[in-house]
């Protein structure tokens, strides 16, 4: 899971030295750098996520995760790579093989960036404040990555611009004064005022952000109270927002703050709110000259097979790497469905129920094609800026 992938970071480092590169570990924990130099020429960064998910695999397959390991809690949770990152580790690996066979027919630095901890959105973060990060991956003019989804294998998708949500959770804790559940005069009841403040924020994004500007609050946890007839004297809400920019982000957020002090006030609290931000992640917002290189280049060797991605409501914190570094970036999506299943469901209008999504402990991509097109999709890309001699 996210911050233990030791295992994995050791096949990686592994795999990468067999295949010719310099290899660095233990960057922001377990991230690996490889580094595989051939002369003068752009340098091009790819990158996967490694870590995987404490769900309990039902795929069915020879090969279902079976592994347990204990969580930060100190609870033993089942692991899967229930969101596709054991995809893109192999293919990165055999990307990197690729490179690395025919380095002679290019010119150039290619460095395979492995990442940990991105399912909690701070294994980018954290390598980048690494102290030797800057030294393992040097300068590079393009960052590239990609991730598997539940749409038919072969298919690649990219999409200039915005591809992928900011996502911000949040925790708000609301005071009142406790009593008697008979006496509520004596009481600030936390549980109406919870209430109150779920019901006004269903009206931030239907009424103070604009139609044309995607935006998503979801109040996905509210906890007060231990007893029928006891009002306690707090309550503790938890919320998640997803938004595609910075402006609208930040009215968001603001709003939140907002509605949330003006129905504690209204309630008279005895205390203000408490407002904790976790769990943060970037919006992906692709480089439109970027992706529009990446792009033909997936057209000519996908053919019809590339095509126009759509606006994902997931998040990603792989843009906190090309960030810091100062370079452009694109990420593009690739399938993970066998095709005639995904046709078969789309046919019978039952895609949500019968192909499983990310997360799901159902969720399992077709070994091949997926892993030939996500090798490929990656070789592409990195040609694209290190072009073929001869």
């Amino acid at each position: 899971m996210s911050h233990q992938e030791s295992a994995t970071a050791a096949r990686v480092d592994e795999r990468l030295r067999d295949s010719g590169y310099d290899v660095t570990t233990g960057i922001g924990g377990t991230g690996v750098v490889g580094v595989l130099r051939n002369g003068d020429g752009p340098r091009v960064l790819l990158r996967a996520d490694m870590d995987a998910l404490p769900v309990e695999e039902d795929t069915g397959l020879d090969y279902a995760s079976t592994v347990t390991t204990t969580d930060a809690q100190g609870d033993t949770v089942p692991v899967m790579h229930a969101c596709g990152h054991d995809v893109h580790v192999t293919a990165l690996l055999g990307a990197a093989a690729l490179m690395a066979a025919a380095r002679d027919q290019r010119k150039g630095t290619l460095v395979a960036l492995f990442q940990p901890a991105e399912e909690v959105g701070d294994g980018a973060r954290r390598m980048v404040e690494d102290s030797g990060f800057g030294d393992a991956v040097g300068a590079v003019d393009v960052a590239l990555a990609q991730h598997v989804m539940p749409v038919p294998t072969g298919i690649v998708g990219t999409r200039p611009g915005a591809i992928l949500s900011a996502a911000d959770s949040m925790r708000v804790t609301v005071h009142g004064r406790g009593a008697h559940g008979s006496m509520p005069q004596s009481a600030v009841d936390p549980v109406v005022l919870a209430a109150m403040i779920v019901v006004r924020l269903q009206t931030v994004v239907s009424r103070e952000i604009a139609p044309t500007e995607p935006a998503v609050l979801t109040i996905g946890s509210v906890r007060a109270g231990t007893k029928s007839n006891v009002i306690d004297d707090h309550a503790v809400l938890e919320l998640n927002v997803r938004t595609y920019d910075e402006r609208t982000r930040t009215a968001v957020l603001d709003a939140v703050r907002r509605i949330v002090t003006a129905e504690c006030q209204a309630s008279d609290t005895p205390k203000p709110p408490e407002f904790e931000l976790f769990d943060r992640f970037p919006a992906t917002t692709n480089d439109a000259v970027t992706t529009e290189k990446v792009a033909a280049a997936f057209a000519d060797h996908f053919g019809d097979q590339h095509v126009d991605a759509p606006l994902e409501s997931a998040s990603e914190d792989f843009s906190d790497l090309p960030r810091a570094l100062g370079v452009p970036y694109t990420y593009w999506i690739f399938g993970g469905v066998d095709p005639q299943k995904y046709q078969a469901a789309k046919d019978a209008g039952r895609v949500a129920q019968d192909i499983p999504v990310n997360h799901s402990p159902s969720f399992a991509p077709v070994v091949q094609p997926t892993l030939d097109t996500g090798v490929q999709a990656l070789v592409v890309a990195a040609l694209a800026y290190l072009g073929i001699d001869g």
